[in-house]
């Protein structure tokens, strides 16, 4: 279902007046703004009429941004805006007084923010350069959305981005999700991602019940009683890229972060043998006893309370901690923590860490990194790029991505 995230209301009288509506998630944000003389309607031979109303919308479908243009008398659908590529659009901004011009920005997996602007007459979207900024550019990567069926039949859409846009030849993977608390994962830049496949690999991003790329009945069936759903729809993306020729076994790693944390361990317990390498960051991952420390007792909506016999059952079903085994031989692991972190507290990641350490009777390593003095996710610039550096080079070298080449 779509979601608005903004727009533009443009009357026809008196130019660009800035006034912003707030609203609600699921309606729709405008500014104000006029023109006098008569509109045609793109594509037509006819006007709209002189002093008419345009509303330029922004919303996401599946995630992805979409901007179009409507008639505020009538709803008529003039235009939908050719955007570069599958993205998200940010805050729009009015164009001079007496257009028909607004500006937004535009980002994407592999693409840089960037400011675009469109003309409501015509629905038409141009790059706006300032004349001190040289244009960014970041090649060497396609970004493709796919869907697939999870267990229960349900169809997950899911971005796959990689050197060509195509499953030429099976290449280290790195499969992401969240999953969590109504959050949308929108295909924003990111520079690890870019990282990752211009190196030569595949870096999929699962939009997994739990989250909010279909609205809030695709995040209710996804938590509480039902978050196992997220779980299996994780593991049938790591069975799509497989059969369909992305990747190969071995060469899959997975990665996530806090609520995403508690995706990969969940992941790693239930299913062992079907990754390479993991990298379980800020996460959850003793369920039954998560309300006791951090915010934990703030999530109970969310997961559901070991203080309920029922909800107690559901969270020891998929607890990661309390589903590690004794004797298996479990992939590469590395948990990541901060001593400062208020939100999910580290002893998740030492304890897990112990856990998995004493349990795996595989080769494969079990690291902690607990990082000291910064919380849940803030941190330096420096620091970022430690972390985001050091998970990467774990997950490259376990299934065995080259280091990339310096452009």
């Amino acid at each position: 279902m779509p979601r608005a995230t903004g727009g533009f209301r443009i009357d026809g009288s008196s130019g660009v007046s800035g006034t912003r509506f707030e609203s609600l998630p699921e309606t729709v944000r405008c500014w104000d703004c006029s023109h006098p003389n008569p509109l045609r309607a793109p594509g037509s031979g006819s006007t709209v009429g002189v002093g008419c109303s345009l509303a330029v919308v922004a919303w996401s479908c599946r995630a992805v941004a979409e901007v179009l243009v409507y008639d505020l008398a009538d709803g008529t659908h003039l235009a939908t805006a050719a955007l570069p590529g599958t993205g998200a659009v940010g805050d729009f901004s009015p164009g001079p007084y007496g257009s028909y011009e607004a500006c937004f920005t535009y980002t994407g997996f592999v693409t840089p923010p960037r400011v675009l602007r469109i003309d409501a007459r015509t629905g038409r979207v141009t790059r706006w350069h300032h004349p001190s900024s040289p244009a960014r550019r970041a090649g060497g990567a396609h970004t493709r959305q796919v869907t697939f069926s999870s267990r229960d039949g349900t169809r997950v859409g899911m971005f796959v981005i990689s050197p060509t846009g195509r499953p030429d030849v099976p290449r280290p993977l790195l499969l992401t999700g969240y999953g969590g608390f109504g959050q949308i994962m929108s295909p924003r830049y990111r520079v690890q991602v870019l990282a990752w496949v211009r190196a030569g690999g595949v870096f999929a991003w699962a939009g997994l019940r739990g989250g909010g790329e279909e609205g809030e009945r695709w995040h209710l069936a996804g938590s509480g009683e039902h978050k196992q759903n997220t779980f299996d729809d994780f593991a049938a993306a790591a069975d799509h890229l497989l059969a369909a020729g992305w990747s190969e076994p071995g060469r899959v790693a997975v990665m996530g972060t806090s609520n995403g944390g508690l995706l990969v361990g969940a992941a790693l317990t239930q299913q062992p043998g079907k990754y390479a390498a993991v990298v379980c960051r800020a996460p959850l991952l003793d369920m039954v006893r998560y309300e006791r420390s951090g915010l934990g007792p703030s999530w109970v909506p969310e997961y559901g309370s070991a203080h309920d016999p029922g909800q107690l059952r559901t969270l020891l079903d998929y607890s990661p901690y309390h589903r590690v085994t004794p004797g298996t031989s479990y992939p590469a692991v590395l948990l990541t923590a901060s001593d400062g972190d208020t939100r999910t507290d580290p002893l998740h990641a030492r304890k897990m860490c112990a856990a998995l350490q004493h349990a795996t009777t595989g080769p494969a390593p079990v690291l902690l990194r607990l990082e000291h003095g910064v919380g849940h996710g803030a941190r330096s610039v420096s620091r970022a790029i430690a972390l985001e550096a050091e998970c990467l080079a774990f997950l490259a070298h376990q299934v065995g991505l080259p280091a990339p080449r310096l452009l």
